[in-house]
């Protein structure tokens, strides 16, 4: 009996302590969520143990730290050099998450703020050093698609590294100077411009050349009939012409003899 009042007091103490830390106690995870503890007495952070969406206990002394798992989007606007150190706005959008598994040591690294301390700078990043490889009027049109696979593949690279699953990362705008840009679109139009002129060309030399060939060759199948139509094939073809027209029963008027070279001539028909 007389230990009862101890025992209150222990329960009591445990009782405060339940409702001063029960916030931290329990926690529950959203779908797209994903937490990692950090155990204050025992080991530390807990980097192989991703927590999943659901209800969670955890000791009072411990901390749980939430990451948001799904898809996130940013735009960056950013002044780059082209390799000739002219200067253009690139306005850039990339998607990315965390990979799901690897948040531990993400928070390790770079913490809750990751997205300002290692997404934007490494796009930044690669996206002046992919600019500066290239000219104004390639970045701008002759080789956009080329430069926006370049950034593509160095920033989902390095992001990899860092336990960040880059989704897209797309090109929104470039600006140029405003001089900049008429002398390239005034460029880019001449080369059009030369490029339908030459077609035409082409067109019309192919027609010119596809008259002469057909020319030739009904020159050469004229020759070839004529060298063929011998006296004596005409002769055989009148015979053979005269005999049908004898077995026709329309009433005809024939002069044997008396066409060129003695072939029938034939006077009229009825």
């Amino acid at each position: 009996m007389k230990k009862q009042p101890y025992f209150l007091i222990v329960l009591g103490i445990l009782a405060v302590i339940l409702i001063l830390s029960g916030s931290s106690m329990f926690v529950t995870l959203q779908p797209g969520e994903r937490g990692v503890i950090f155990r204050k007495f025992s080991g530390g952070l807990d980097k192989e143990h991703v927590a999943q969406p659901g209800f969670h206990i955890i000791a009072p002394w411990n901390k749980m730290n939430v990451y948001v798992v799904r898809e996130q989007k940013s735009e960056e606007t950013m002044d780059v050099l082209d390799k000739s150190g002219l200067s253009l706005n690139i306005d850039v959008s990339v998607r990315f998450n965390p990979e799901y598994e690897k948040i531990g040591y993400l928070h390790e690294v770079f913490g809750k703020d990751y997205i300002n301390q290692l997404v934007i700078p490494e796009v930044r990043s690669s996206v002046r050093q992919v600019a500066g490889r290239y000219n104004a009027e390639e970045i701008y049109s002759t080789r956009r698609k080329e430069v926006e696979d370049a950034i593509i593949q160095e920033t989902s690279l390095i992001l990899h590294k860092n336990n960040i699953q880059m989704k897209a990362l797309l090109i929104r705008s470039i600006n140029l100077p405003a001089k900049i840009k008429t002398a390239i679109e005034s460029k880019l139009q001449q080369e059009q411009e030369a490029l339908a002129y030459q077609f035409r060309l082409d067109k019309e030399k192919s027609e010119a050349e596809r008259k002469r060939i057909a020319a030739d060759g009904e020159a050469v199948a004229n020759k070839i009939i004529n060298s063929s139509l011998t006296d004596a094939l005409l002769k055989m073809r009148g015979i053979e012409a005269t005999i049908k027209l004898s077995e026709s029963p329309n009433a005809k008027v024939v002069v044997i003899g008396s066409g060129k070279n003695g072939m029938p001539l034939i006077l009229g028909n009825n």
